[in-house]
């Protein structure tokens, strides 16, 4: 059993799809971040209003990654048989359903802002500045579920550039709009909060028509047409809906689970929530190279079970984890080492910077974990077939373990820094079943279909 596999062919696609995926990743963490920097000089409200409303994003989020990973689950296994006309279906369907989810988000979120806001916190501070930044920034949802498809469309047929190229523009866009129009710059009045969800509003409009050109006009891989927007393939959709769902499944789980954390630490002071959004960011700052390299992986595993070289695949998989594992103990020592420089970031109030310190070291335990499990349950055992296994280990954890252990914390009147170490217990625990399911090589089933089936 080696450790490390001798095929240099790896490394190489390994490197050549994570570095774009990883940047693409940075730089839509960058856009989030610019927000919530500038906003941060606004105050507690500010910050927590923006946090509390991109709630609905962050589900929303969960919505798409779930069907970003049935496309890629599916796409990336037919591309290792080159059959780029099973893609184009696949990607078709990915698309109405997106749209779909898309339309339902913003219309709710345009609709009622105000009662969305009230479901997370009491605070009338909070309320007020986060039913204005949601009302605005609901518009941007239909654009970023288009776009996100359209991207995990280019990844599948490992096409990585484009998204990054797509993403820098949505950074520079959006920062130079959000300094602009929150601060009052260039004959502009202040608008605050506003501002910033009219940035996002524009920049998101941009990603989406740009990457829907590039798809449409451009790549040449797919050759994706308006055409096979117009026909529906029923095998495929039911394979869409078949190994689409416990995917779309274990995103909805997460969603309720961090919708959960939100509405528990909601209960709690402005300066709780202030911190629970100032952890968030670093936690995802430190995330993104973490989610580039684990999505790389995934459409390697896909393309190398989908051509049927499972010896490679065992081999590819010892590797995997103990990238992974190192990757995750250096992340722990980033955000061990960067805490109180992240803090200073922000003009939050002395209760949000000691509550951000307990919160931060945290998570620069749980998130080895995070880094080992997460990445190699969704990098090797999702996208090498055993698409349930996920939905059902997530959905154990959260509903028996977290969130339990967090209400009874709570109700014990436990401090805030305990109820959130609750909350992220499960990124350690779940390190036990990943390892034993791993190397059990249980998971590894072609999806695909031959094309004669698909016509």
């Amino acid at each position: 059993m080696r450790l490390f596999t001798r095929d240099r062919s790896f490394y190489r696609n390994l490197i050549m799809l994570a570095i774009p995926i990883g940047l693409q990743n940075l730089i839509t963490f960058a856009v989030n971040f610019a927000d919530n920097l500038m906003i941060g000089s606004l105050g507690d409200n500010a910050i927590s209003g923006v946090y509390v409303g991109n709630q609905m994003q962050t589900v929303l989020q969960m919505f798409v990654a779930g069907i970003e990973g049935a496309i890629l689950i599916l796409a990336a296994q037919y591309w290792g048989k080159k059959d780029t006309a099973s893609i184009r279906k696949v990607v078709s369907i990915g698309v109405k359903v997106a749209f779909g989810v898309g339309l339902v988000a913003t219309l709710l979120a345009v609709s009622f802002p105000a009662a969305i806001i009230r479901l997370f916190t009491a605070e009338a501070g909070v309320i007020q500045e986060g039913a204005v930044y949601l009302q605005i920034v609901g518009f941007t949802y239909l654009f970023f579920c288009i776009a996100q498809v359209m991207i995990a469309s280019m990844r599948s047929v490992e096409t990585a550039k484009i998204g990054l190229y797509i993403s820098l523009m949505t950074l520079a866009v959006n920062v130079s709009l959000n300094y602009v129009l929150i601060f009052g710059k260039l004959g502009f009045p202040a608008m605050g909060v506003r501002g910033a969800a009219v940035a996002t509003l524009i920049s998101r409009f941009l990603e989406m028509l740009v990457s829907s050109l590039y798809v449409f006009l451009k790549d040449q891989k797919l050759r994706f047409g308006w055409k096979d927007l117009l026909h529906t393939d029923g095998r495929l959709l039911r394979d869409f809906i078949r190994y689409g769902l416990p995917v779309i499944g274990g995103q909805v789980v997460w969603s309720v689970n961090m919708l959960a954390n939100t509405k528990i630490l909601g209960a709690y002071s402005a300066g709780v929530i202030a911190a629970a959004s100032i952890t968030g960011m670093l936690h995802n700052l430190i995330y993104v190279w973490m989610n580039g390299l684990s999505s790389a992986v995934g459409v390697i595993t896909g393309k190398t079970v989908g051509a049927g070289k499972y010896a490679e695949m065992k081999e590819y998989a010892y590797t995997v984890q103990m990238i992974f594992l190192f990757v995750g103990l250096i992340s722990g020592a980033a955000v061990a080492l960067s805490r109180d420089w992240f803090i200073s970031l922000y003009n939050a109030s002395p209760e949000a910077q000691a509550y951000s310190r307990q919160f931060i070291n945290v998570i620069s335990v749980t998130i080895i974990g995070t880094c080992y499990q997460a990445a190699c349950l969704f990098g090797l055992v999702k996208s090498g077939g055993d698409i349930s296994f996920v939905f059902k280990n997530d959905t154990i954890f959260v509903f028996l373990v977290v969130l339990p252990s967090a209400l009874i914390a709570q109700h014990l009147g436990a401090a805030p820094w305990v109820v959130f170490a609750a909350l992220k217990c499960d990124q350690i625990l779940k390190c036990f079943v990943a390892v034993v399911k791993i190397n059990r090589f249980n998971w590894m089933k072609n999806l695909t279909r031959d094309q004669a089936e698909t016509t």
